[in-house]
């Protein structure tokens, strides 16, 4: 049987305990929005959380929790086998912290135009939908789903939960209402580009590609300025038939603007090309998500 913690004294125990506080405070955040402007609003979510809202709208007397708790049943046996144990088990707690967060957590939102409490429920859910995603586990749902896209297959957590999201969403429009339904797309949109800008965030890394002939000078410098790794690549040109090397680095959002002026102030005329990255792995400058 495969050994899902090890004893590692206090340090085991602060990070297990900041891993539940970030599951709380998000499923905080997350019942305050079902309960506070979801509800009251007649507006429905996206994956487990949106199925539990239509058949409570449809049956009042079922719970939204305990129809989350339970709907959430199949994704675990799901995280069982293709995620870690340690994210299975902190997703079980997640699940369970969630459900009471929605059974509890009662707080009104004094927001009358609908319009406004879709961006206002974005911004809460899926800001506690994020900082549930930093702890090592979930709170269950798509987001299980989420995790296993982004290993196997590189897909955004964002891009994941609107494409489930829009699946639940078409069902609310013929089973509830069509125009909360599209309400409820501004709150989806906003929700999950919250939840994208709080997991990866400032920390998302930019590979960077330089083409200039004095690129002698600028890799020590990005070596010694910005302390990055720097990949020396042999190219031709296509036209001048020229072989020149051409420089590989990956730094994060913040270091970009200083890799700029070290190859503007090297080779004003370098041919630059910064793009974006969904993970990277890798010492120091790895963000790739400790699921």
């Amino acid at each position: 049987m495969p050994v899902l913690f090890r004893w590692g004294g206090w340090p085991v125990l602060k990070n297990i305990g900041w891993n539940l506080a970030l599951l709380v405070l998000g499923s905080l955040l997350c019942g305050v929005g079902v309960n506070g402007i979801l509800i009251p609003h007649g507006f429905v979510s996206g994956g487990v959380t949106g199925l539990a809202l239509v058949f409570h709208y449809l049956v009042p007397s079922l719970s939204v929790a305990l129809i989350y708790a339970i709907a959430n049943v199949p994704l675990f046996i799901a995280g069982w086998f293709f995620i870690s144990r340690r994210f299975f088990l902190y997703s079980i707690v997640g699940t369970l912290i969630f459900s009471a967060a929605v059974q509890w957590a009662q707080f009104p939102v004094p927001v009358q135009d609908k319009l406004l409490a879709a961006i206002l429920a974005g911004l809460i859910f899926g800001t506690g939908s994020g900082v549930i995603l930093k702890s090592m586990g979930s709170a269950g749902g798509t987001d299980i789903l989420s995790v296993i896209f982004l290993q196997r297959f590189s897909i955004r957590v964002g891009t994941t939960v609107l494409v489930f999201n829009t699946l639940v969403l078409a069902t609310a429009a013929l089973l509830i209402s069509l125009e909360d339904a599209l309400y409820t797309l501004i709150y989806l949109y906003v929700s999950t580009k919250i939840v994208d800008l709080v997991v990866t965030g400032l920390s998302q890394r930019k590979a960077v590609f330089i083409i200039s002939p004095r690129w002698e000078k600028i890799s020590p410098r990005i070596l010694t300025e910005i302390h990055r790794g720097v990949t020396i690549l042999r190219g031709q040109g296509a036209y001048s038939q020229r072989e020149q090397q051409i420089l590989y680095t990956v730094v994060t959002f913040r270091e970009v603007a200083t890799l700029k002026q070290i190859v503007r102030s090297e080779d004003p005329a370098a041919f630059v090309v910064v793009s974006d990255t969904t993970e990277v792995m890798g010492h120091r400058i790895g963000n790739q998500p400790h699921w």
